[in-house]
């Protein structure tokens, strides 16, 4: 087990003592971290590891320029303290602008409600891979290639600032990801699912159904034909809800985009209609329970939730303390690094569209022509415009489920989108499957949720035919 000295805040405390007087800022992340990595794919296993980690960063803020260094030898840590110092006094010409937070000590262990997959051997995480695996082989001779992948990190880490902020916090990731793609002379269709957890390592066992239901998408995607590209009303399920709120516009929440980009800044200003006034959506680790929760973030900073749009109305955004400081905003709690390696970033958490009002069903009503999607195989967004494959999808028509498609993207601008939504269905899904990725830290887990959504006016499958 990754384990620190056990008089590491002693350590930290004098060091804090020593050089908080040189900077305006001063922080020390201290992390023991340890997991398994199991990649299982076609018929054998590419990777088996486990690893364990020591290691810290340090972070210094002099007249508003940043230093900062990372370091795995504890031995070492003054010549990382006095070389992130040094690069802040280099670089620092301006104002320090941190949003207040008051000084914390605490400590916080995430709770486990089953099994600790550090207490799993290594040798039954990868029996599990191969059973999915053969799962996933066994639907079809039509099945070309198979991936199961598993990770689990537990990880402990110790925050100290020039503040007066010593904090504790530990906690303990899962997650598991299938796919299966499947070949009929040139035609190629993929199924994936995906699944994580910080609650029990039973909540990756089980999955039989699930890991089933991908190798069959695949399959039975051969056969169907592709959708005619056009513009089509669109009915999504919860899944893609969840996809859409975070990858299409949860990252143009992130302040440090807008501050650092005066334009996105104007588009996103505070008090612009983005939606119908039954449109809310919210971002927040306060909720318990999700893989993007957590006590504090890595500022330690108390974690919140923040309302984004209210009413169809934009009312917030997501802050680092120095993003609220600049934009005079209060801090929401979202500065996160992946881990020590990194400097905390604004990045979301759990981010959501509340449910609606509209009974699922009637999503559909009024619908002569369009398009039924749900899940997702995969996705990009370049500001403000997004694309999303669905992982399945049926035509509608005259407000009726009718033939099955494949080959459905759906694609647009996250604003005119956010619009265009006609109708909230009264559903939700949590979807904890997702693993963020930002600034080269890849991985970050979070949580997205909604309802089932009718929008107009979505390109599907590509160009819009006229």
């Amino acid at each position: 087990m990754a384990t620190l000295p056990p008089n590491v805040k002693d350590l930290l405390a004098d060091l804090i003592a020593r050089y908080r007087s040189q900077v305006d800022y001063l922080a020390i992340r201290l992390e023991a971290a340890e997991g398994a990595d199991i990649l299982f794919r076609g018929n054998k296993i590419e990777t088996l590891s486990e690893g364990i980690a020591i290691g810290g960063h340090v972070r210094a803020c002099h007249k508003g320029g940043w230093g900062f260094a990372s370091f795995n030898q504890l031995a070492t840590l003054k010549e990382r303290i006095e070389e992130a110092i040094a690069a802040a006094q280099l670089v620092g010409d301006e104002e320090t602008l941190l949003a207040e937070v008051p000084p914390i000590q605490d400590t916080c262990i995430l709770p486990l409600s089953g099994t600790d997959p550090r207490q799993v051997p290594l040798a039954d995480k990868k029996a599990l891979c191969q059973h999915y695996g053969e799962i996933l082989r066994s639907i079809s001779p039509q099945i070309a290639t198979i991936s199961v992948r598993y990770g689990d990190s537990a990880q402990r880490v110790i925050l100290a600032t020039s503040e007066g902020t010593l904090l504790e916090q530990s906690w303990v990731d899962m997650e598991m990801r299938f796919a299966a793609t499947a070949r009929n002379g040139e035609t190629v269709q993929t199924g994936r699912e995906t699944t994580g957890s910080r609650k029990a390592y039973e909540d990756l066992i089980g999955l039989d159904e699930q890991v089933r239901s991908a190798a069959q998408r695949a399959v039975d995607s051969l056969a169907l034909p592709p959708v005619k590209g056009s513009t089509y009303t669109v009915v999504i399920d919860p899944i893609l809800s969840g996809l859409f709120v975070h990858e299409a516009f949860g990252h143009l929440s992130e302040a440090d985009m807008a501050y650092e980009n005066p334009d996105l800044l104007e588009t996103m200003s505070i008090g612009r209609r983005f939606g119908s006034p039954e449109l809310q959506i919210f971002d927040g680790a306060a909720p318990a329970g999700h893989r993007g929760s957590y006590v504090y973030d890595d500022e330690g900073t108390p974690a919140t939730t923040t309302q984004l749009i209210k009413d169809g109305i934009l009312v917030g955004r997501l802050h680092s303390r120095e993003t609220a400081g600049k934009l005079g905003e209060a801090v929401t709690g979202n500065a996160r690094c992946l881990n020590y390696h990194y400097p905390p970033i604004v990045r979301m958490t759990n981010t959501w569209i509340e449910r609606g009002n509209t009974p699922v069903k009637d999503l559909l009503n009024d619908i002569e022509e369009g398009v039924y999607a749900r899940n997702w195989l995969g996705g990009m967004t370049n500001g403000e415009m997004f694309t999303f494959a669905a992982g399945e999808a049926w035509m509608i028509r005259k407000g009726e489920i009718a033939e099955p498609v494949r080959d459905v993207t759906l694609s647009g601008n996250a604003f005119k989108t956010l619009a265009d939504i006609e109708a909230i269905g009264d559903d939700f899904f949590w979807d904890e499957s997702g693993g963020c990725g930002k600034g080269g830290q890849s991985g970050l887990p979070v949580g997205c949720g909604g309802p089932s959504l009718r929008i107009r006016n979505v390109v599907v499958g590509g160009e819009a035919m006229d």
